[in-house]
């Protein structure tokens, strides 16, 4: 077991064995980048303090940042006065089959990289999740996330934050919200996902892969209804309306369900045409060479006498 107190800007290089890393902040940034391939080893590097000191320790496999006096688990805990008065800025480079956990309060959040599975708490800070493989577990009450070539499994549930996603793979998609919207971009993946969506007041608007397989149930108790897919059905005049039918064989499945917002099905482009390069233009004709000018007159040469 190691330990660190941490008050002001410092960098460490963490030789333990680690596989899991949780992180607790309270205002601030916190960063983190899987490193592919093999090696050992955790770079921390802590650039602004302000406030109480950071814990830094190592045991049993767990690498921990955090508050000495707030614990990392329920963050909702740690809503208080104290958030104004701690700043921390972190950034970790860690293996990319590294376990992550953060739980933070005011504070943004960008992960990159990671195979392994990603756990994002957040009462009031954003989050940014990258290239990331594994499953990936995020709440929040009112903070931001976006989600980029995700291609792992992902939950989310949040009160008024936002979800979205672009490029997003995975194999399944759960995303529970109250007000906050839920937009997703998905791109074919290897396999049909399965995608369950709910909101009460917040906009779920999906862009499909086209051609798409999944099997579609949609529904708003009031809100509006758009539909770019010939092969569903769009049902119920006034108040209530659904939206069901199959898309190719229907492996994958989509249920969308909403109070009183608003529900969009979008189609993606198909693939030929994100993936098929423009032509490019002909090139311009030669044009005629300039015209050399002329070679100015030579001076007569001096008769030769021959003796």
């Amino acid at each position: 077991m190691a330990e660190w107190s941490v008050a002001e800007a410092r960098k460490l290089r963490i030789e333990d064995p680690v596989r899991t890393v949780r992180v607790g902040l309270m205002g601030g940034e916190v960063n983190v980048v899987g490193r592919p391939g093999p090696g050992a080893g955790i770079g921390l590097q802590v650039a602004e303090v302000d406030g109480p000191p950071l814990d830094v320790s190592t045991a049993d496999g767990v690498l921990t940042v955090e508050y000495p006096d707030v614990p990392w688990r329920g963050p909702l805990k740690w809503l208080s006065s104290r958030v104004r008065e701690r700043h921390a800025v972190v950034s970790l480079v860690v293996p990319a089959d590294t376990h992550v956990e953060v739980h933070v309060v005011g504070a943004g959040v960008t992960v990159s990289g990671l195979d392994a599975p990603l756990v994002v708490h957040s009462v009031s800070g954003g989050a940014t999740l990258t290239r990331l493989s594994g499953a990936v577990e995020a709440e929040t009450v009112s903070g931001a996330f976006e989600a980029q070539a995700t291609s792992g499994p992902l939950r989310f549930a949040s009160v008024t934050g936002t979800l979205t996603v672009v490029d997003g793979t995975g194999p399944s998609v759960r995303a529970d919200s109250v007000s906050g919207d839920i937009i997703l971009d998905l791109a074919p993946g290897e396999t049909p996902a399965d995608i369950r969506l709910t909101s009460v007041s917040g906009q779920v608007a999906i862009r499909l892969p086209h051609p798409g397989d999944a099997t579609v149930e949609a529904d708003t108790a009031s809100g509006s209804v758009s539909n770019a897919f010939e092969d569903l059905c769009v049902s119920g005049a006034w108040g209530s309306k659904k939206v069901t039918g199959r898309l190719g064989s229907g492996h994958g499945r989509l249920r969308a369900t909403t109070v009183s917002g608003s529900l969009a099905l979008l189609r993606r482009p198909p693939r030929a045409e994100e993936t098929e390069p423009t032509e490019e233009p002909d090139p311009p004709a030669p044009t005629d060479q300039p015209d050399q000018p002329d070679q100015p007159d030579q001076p007569d040469q001096p008769d030769r006498k021959v003796l």
